[in-house]
């Protein structure tokens, strides 16, 4: 198995647990927040899924697709379109709320979609590839990649203990 097949491995595992903690609950309650700190599961998957899609859009050097296939729009948010999420206030990540799951959802596996084909797409070589050189050391391929599927992975987790908070199960 290459490295890139157990990444998609375990990408697949975490947008598994969103579907499955977004399933489990009504629309209300993935946009509560249950503690002033905790996020709510909306902003929890919203945010996987933007991490996802910039990252690996500015590894391919492509459009992310919250410009392309019109995520901005969709999610219509009171927020600017280069929010840094990571860095969100409660305040800010509290305006981050949905109308329809589904739209969530599709943003969420349109992002691993394009993760996965991007993931396919590469050899092994450009793994050591520096991509970014304001770090320091500086960041390989390998470690962009790396970073973005642990987020998932830790913010899949969240949103099962979010929605343990918000409904009980």
């Amino acid at each position: 198995m290459q490295i890139t097949e157990l990444s998609i491995e375990t990408l697949l595992r975490a947008k598994e647990r969103f579907e499955d903690t977004l399933e489990q609950m009504n629309v209300a309650e993935a946009n509560k927040m249950p503690a002033p700190l905790i996020k709510s599961v909306t902003w929890l998957t919203w945010h996987t899924a933007r991490e996802l899609d910039f990252q690996i859009s500015d590894l391919n050097n492509s459009q992310a697709l919250w410009f392309k296939k019109g995520f901005g729009e969709q999610f219509n948010l009171s927020l600017p379109d280069d929010t840094e999420d990571w860095h969100h206030t409660p305040q800010e990540a509290a305006k981050v709320v949905v109308k329809d799951k589904a739209l969530l959802l599709n943003y969420l596996a349109a992002s691993v979609d394009f993760t996965v084909a991007y993931l396919q797409s590469i050899n092994e070589e450009s793994l050591q590839d520096i991509v970014d050189t304001n770090w320091n050391p500086p960041v390989t391929r390998q470690v962009r990649i790396v970073s973005a599927i642990d987020d998932a992975i830790m913010h899949s987790g969240q949103a099962v203990y979010t929605r343990r908070l918000v409904i009980g199960k």
